[in-house]
């Protein structure tokens, strides 16, 4: 029972991700038509399919108002834009234009009605799984989608992998392996679930712009050195980790915070400084700071 309800979750994620993959072609095929009618909603509406975007395209479909009616189906924040908004509405709307439109209207009106569909579906079969997703979404970048994702296409049993490192390279969240002649080389990372890490990867730029988060500062870090999509294979190598601890060992998720790496640093830096002194023939001891400041000793070996 256990494997069926899983495999079943599975299925209904994935074609989720394919809805709304579709969703998301259908939108851009619009809005490359209202660039062709000189219709520029989207430099100024920053979603052009929330509610005044959608009452706005509306209008355009039935074609019977003028850019300054249109305008003032602004709602909230967007009404500051109605001048803008007359100006980036003042295009040339043709017939065929309202047309493809309205077919296109209607096709996102299905996407959305299937995927509020899936998602009460997939709500229904999360049922046995409620505190490992609940868990899962303790992790930054998590959400409520990408924790079913996880579940589905991990399991909840962990024993199936001997480790952490085997899992990683089962989903292909790991650097490939290659060596020729006792030398590594730089390569992409290992083919894996490709599902599993479409969400992990997801998941890693979401937790980016999480604030005062370890996540955030280590992709930061990496991103600097890496750039950024090598950057966000590394953190969401790291949150599958975290989610291999949670769903292994039932363990909370712990926020190390951004001050973490400082310290790690601080501790690095220390330890090198100590083993290039020691190497000269020192004996060094460092004992912590003060308000008064540090106390540091160093003598060559030998010496009186």
């Amino acid at each position: 029972m256990h494997i069926t309800s899983i495999r079943e979750l599975r299925d209904l994620l994935r074609y989720r991700r394919k809805l709304v993959e579709n969703r998301t072609a259908e939108r851009n095929r619009l809005q490359k038509l209202l660039e062709t009618a000189n219709i520029k909603l989207a430099s100024v509406a920053s979603d052009v399919f929330g509610v005044s975007g959608m009452a706005i395209l509306r209008a355009l479909m039935r074609g019977d108002a003028t850019p300054a009616e249109m305008a003032q189906l602004a709602k909230k924040l967007l009404r500051r834009k109605i001048p803008e908004l007359e100006l980036a509405l003042e295009g040339k709307v043709e017939e065929h234009h309202r047309f493809i439109l309205e077919m296109q209207l209607s096709r996102l009106e299905q996407l959305d009605g299937h995927l509020s569909s899936l998602d009460a579906r997939i709500d229904v079969k999360l049922t046995p799984y409620r505190e490992q997703h609940k868990r899962l979404r303790t992790i930054p970048g998590i959400d409520h989608v990408l924790a079913a994702v996880m579940i589905a296409e991990l399991g909840i049993d962990m024993t199936v992998f001997k480790s952490m490192k085997h899992l990683a390279a089962w989903a292909g969240a790991c650097p490939g392996n290659n060596e020729s002649a006792g030398k590594s080389r730089r390569s992409p990372t290992r083919k894996g679930n490709v599902h599993l890490m479409t969400a992990l990867v997801e998941a890693a730029h979401c937790a980016s712009r999480k604030k005062d988060t370890y996540l955030k500062d280590k992709f930061f870090r990496l991103k600097a050195r890496r750039g950024h999509l090598r950057a966000a294979v590394a953190i969401a190598h790291k949150i599958l980790k975290a989610a291999y601890a949670i769903l292994s060992s039932d363990a909370e998720f712990h926020e190390l915070g951004t001050a973490y790496l400082d310290a790690v640093d601080a501790r690095r830096v220390t330890t090198n400084l100590v083993r290039r002194l020691e190497r000269l023939g020192y004996e060094v001891s460092i004992t912590q700071r003060t308000r008064e400041g540090a106390a540091i000793s160093a003598t060559p070996e030998g010496a009186p």
